[in-house]
């Protein structure tokens, strides 16, 4: 896999996984295997808006013309400085491997070519797996923050500085 920032289009032939800028157009691919790669509903936390808008801050990781991952992020458009991760996805067959390692490092680049010195996500704190991976990218971890999402809907910060 390649862990090269930016967006543009590259793979690693050892991996056959390319790794390029998200489309409008992926927008179905995506929410297709959604639920499933999670093992429960998730595709309401991300509407078409995301790849509408957010496209070319967002990545598509391919096996062939499978899909084998997707980062979905953006520029915020209100804190020039920081960057936010919304939603990422690796195909449960290919995890273990790296792969949500180079999309972030990927989304990393793109932040810091768009002048952007953090980038942030959040979780719910039940999420072990994803509080343990940021920790291991060398995210901060901030909660869990009661109500931070309205009522009864805590969530865990995460945030990491660029450069």
């Amino acid at each position: 896999m390649d862990s090269t920032s930016g967006g543009g289009a590259s793979g690693d032939s050892a991996s056959g996984i390319s790794v390029r800028a998200a489309t409008a157009a992926d927008y179905e691919r995506i929410v297709a295997v959604a639920d499933d790669w999670w093992g429960r509903p998730v595709r309401q936390v991300l509407p078409r808006l995301f790849l509408d808008h957010f496209h070319a801050t967002s990545l598509v990781a391919e096996a062939g013309e499978s899909l084998a991952g997707f980062c979905v992020g953006f520029m915020s458009p209100s804190v020039p400085d920081a960057a936010y991760i919304h939603f990422v996805g690796v195909d449960p067959r290919l995890r273990g491997r790296g792969l949500a390692r180079v999309l972030y490092s990927r989304f990393f680049g793109l932040a810091t070519a768009d002048g952007r010195r953090v980038v942030r996500a959040i979780t719910s704190p039940a999420n072990r797996g994803s509080i343990a991976f940021h920790t291991a990218l060398g995210f901060t971890v901030t909660g869990p923050i009661p109500d931070y999402d309205g009522p009864s809907v805590d969530r865990v910060l995460f945030e990491r500085r660029l450069g």
